[in-house]
Formats: structure tokens, C-alpha cells, sequence
């Protein structure tokens, strides 16, 4: 049996989601529709405003909707350190640690030769820029070091599976020239598995228990 065509449209659009079934956007799509207008509303404007204003942090690339993010723009946080991190939500569980009060920089990704992902579709470029001294600021020039300290520790907190460690080993390569210490977090979190599924105490241990590579 077909449904009326605007709702099997909305299914479909909702089974295009990560995780959701066709019972799960059966489900989503008819709770949509006993909804009130005025709530349908404020879920798709909220799905435009997040299209039209979320950009990236122009010196962490995390997601934002100010340039530079709170985090880079915080006097509190430690400048000496920077965490790496593949993904914004990556970022997320480290702040939720409580562990954590230096920087980040987001590479969007890993490096996975398999799925036709190199070091040149991540932001590493902009992150040795960082470290030399030019901010990471895309389209920035050189700061000057008084402004910005300069950065005495880089945590490599990409994901613990084979992937994240081939990228960690290879940004290490990178970055140890530059004069910084280069470390990884340590392996609390379970091979093979992923940042934003763990909670905030192992998370909270892997970050205390980093390594020098």
C-alpha cells in the first residue's frame, strides 16, 4: 500500500537520513504530520537556518555561526595546545570530558586511501600553516607571534581504528619538524571504535593518558 504521494515524498527525504529504516521515517514522517503547523514550521526553519548560517571556523574549522568560533575566540583556553580532531562531533566529547582547555583543529575526515580520501582533502594544509605562525586563518597572512603564542603541544586525537591511526602516524611525520611535541591519545578508547560514542569519563582518561609518538 502507497500513502498519499506528498507523505511517501517525506519518507523517502526522511530514509535518506543516517540510521533512519523505512519504519523509522514511516514512524518520523507520521509524527510530522499530526504535528501542529506552527511545529512542522519551526523543524524545517531550523533545518534552513542551520544550511544558511552554519560556516566553519576560519582557524579550526570547526562548524560555527560566528568567525572565528567561541573556542578560538575564548581568552580562557590554553593556546600553547592544540587537539586534532576528524570531526566537529569529535570535539564535542572532548569538551564534554572536562579534560581538555586548549584548542582544536577539525580535519573534516581521515585519511582513507580506499575511499579515494588523501591528505589533500583534509585540512592539513591550513593546520601546518597554523603551526607556522600564520594563524590557519584561510586567506589570512602571517600574525604576529605576539598575538598568537605559539603552539607547544599537538594532540592527535583522531578515531582509534585504522584509519584514524594511519592519519595520526602521518600528521606526526608533518609536525615533528616544526619543533612541537606530538602526542596521541591513549588507546582508553576501544579499537575500532568511534569518538562520539564514547562517554565523557573515557574519553576524560584517554585525554590524561595521551603518548608522545
Amino acid at each position: 500500500m502507497q500513502f498519499a504521494a506528498p507523505l511517501e515524498r517525506l519518507i523517502e527525504r526522511l530514509r535518506k537520513l543516517p540510521g533512519i529504516g523505512a519504519k523509522s521515517a514511516q514512524r518520523l514522517a507520521f509524527h510530522i504530520l499530526r504535528a501542529s503547523r506552527e511545529e512542522a514550521q519551526a523543524l524545517a526553519s531550523s533545518i534552513l537556518e542551520v544550511k544558511d548560517t552554519i560556516r566553519l571556523c576560519g582557524t579550526c574549522f570547526n562548524i560555527t555561526d560566528v568567525d572565528p568560533c567561541a573556542l578560538c575566540s575564548d581568552a580562557g583556553r590554553d593556546r600553547s595546545a592544540v587537539c586534532v580532531v576528524e570531526e566537529p562531533y569529535n570535539l564535542v566529547a572532548i569538551e564534554k570530558s572536562g579534560q581538555f582547555r586548549g584548542l582544536y583543529h577539525v580535519l573534516h575526515g581521515s585519511i582513507a586511501p580506499l575511499r579515494g580520501i588523501g591528505p589533500d582533502d583534509l585540512k592539513i594544509a591550513p593546520l601546518l600553516e597554523r603551526l607556522r605562525g600564520g594563524g590557519g586563518r584561510e586567506g589570512a597572512g602571517r600574525q604576529d607571534p605576539a598575538e598568537e603564542p605559539a603552539v607547544k603541544e599537538v594532540i592527535l586525537a583522531t578515531n582509534p581504528n585504522v584509519e584514524g591511526e594511519s592519519t595520526a602516524v602521518y600528521l606526526s611525520r608533518l609536525l615533528k619538524p616544526l619543533g612541537v611535541r606530538v602526542t596521541r591519545i591513549a588507546l582508553g578508547l576501544p579499537v575500532g571504535s568511534e569518538l562520539e560514542y564514547a562517554d565523557e569519563v573515557t574519553v576524560g582518561k584517554a585525554i590524561e593518558g595521551r603518548r608522545e609518538l
